[in-house]
């Protein structure tokens, strides 16, 4: 009987094997891997790191401690002015629309100036103004950026960002080729300055920089459409190094979106979209 001891040892080694491959592929596991994101964009996961920050603090910048305050200079306008000045705006933005379709009729720089002033004047985390607006009008750039996000857009539609995500966009008859990057006169990359530099030279952190620039992006947008253009917010998935790189940006600098800024062409078309009533985006309490 001794001589079966070996074969029962071996089987239950087999057993033990088994059981701990099944209970590494658990169904808390496999749900975990279907709900992962795999369309993150790696460039845009590093931010400032605070940590490091209060580790190497003789290579960061304090904030200044005096800064002189003055009077908050104010327009208070009539209630029924405040009502009427709220709607127009309301319907105007309301009109504003993610256009694919962009003439490559040149538009005033006055106006692309102006609509970046308009942008920087959002707020930031301690006002430290974490962003870089890139401005591309030439041909020859524009051809260039299309051609790299063209290619990673390619791959991303087939493997990254997954069938769901596809499923989801196909109404809205968008895929990897960007036309309006080459038609659209005026191209705007926002970049979010993950650190800055003092006078000093200094590292000068620069807190909630994505949530900043975001914001700072919300304005533009709404400036573009005051001023009678359009755009469409893309966001070139794992394009930022490649573009970074190209117009010769620094590595602190991350690249969080690409407007491509013209008219609408005269065969321009939008899908037919409803938004949310206000019942369903506001509660009051």
């Amino acid at each position: 009987m001794f001589f079966l001891t070996p074969v029962l040892v071996a089987v239950v080694c087999i057993l033990i094997v088994w059981i701990f491959k099944a209970a590494d592929r658990s169904p808390e596991k496999k749900k975990g891997e279907l709900q992962a994101w795999p369309w993150v964009d790696e460039d845009l996961k590093d931010s400032t790191d605070l940590h490091q920050a209060e580790e190497d603090a003789d290579e960061w910048q304090e904030a200044e401690e005096h800064v002189e305050h003055v009077l908050f200079s104010h327009t208070r306008y009539p209630e029924k002015e405040m009502v009427k000045r709220s709607q127009d705006f309301y319907e105007l933005l309301s009109k504003r629309r993610s256009v694919r379709f962009i003439s490559d009729e040149r538009v005033p720089m006055e106006v692309i100036d102006n609509v970046i002033k308009t942008a920087g004047t959002a707020p930031s985390g301690a006002h430290t103004e974490p962003w870089t607006f890139v401005v591309v009008k030439d041909p020859d750039m524009k051809h260039r950026i299309r051609g790299i996000i063209e290619e990673e857009e390619k791959i991303n539609y087939m493997k990254r960002m997954g069938p769901r995500w596809v499923t989801d966009l196909k109404r809205l008859r968008t895929n990897w080729i960007k036309e309006y990057l080459d038609s659209a006169p005026v191209l705007i990359l926002i970049f979010k300055q993950v650190h800055g530099f003092a006078a000093n030279g200094k590292k000068k952190i620069h807190y909630y920089n994505e949530i900043s620039v975001s914001i700072a992006c919300g304005i533009l947008l709404a400036a573009l459409q005051n001023a009678g253009l359009v755009t469409v917010t893309t966001t070139p998935l794992n394009c930022g190094p490649r573009l970074r790189m190209l117009l010769g940006r620094p590595l602190r600098e991350k690249l969080l979106m690409l407007l491509p800024v013209g008219y609408p062409s005269k065969e321009a078309t939008v899908p037919d979209l409803r938004r949310k009533t206000l019942d369903q985006i506001m509660v009051t309490v």
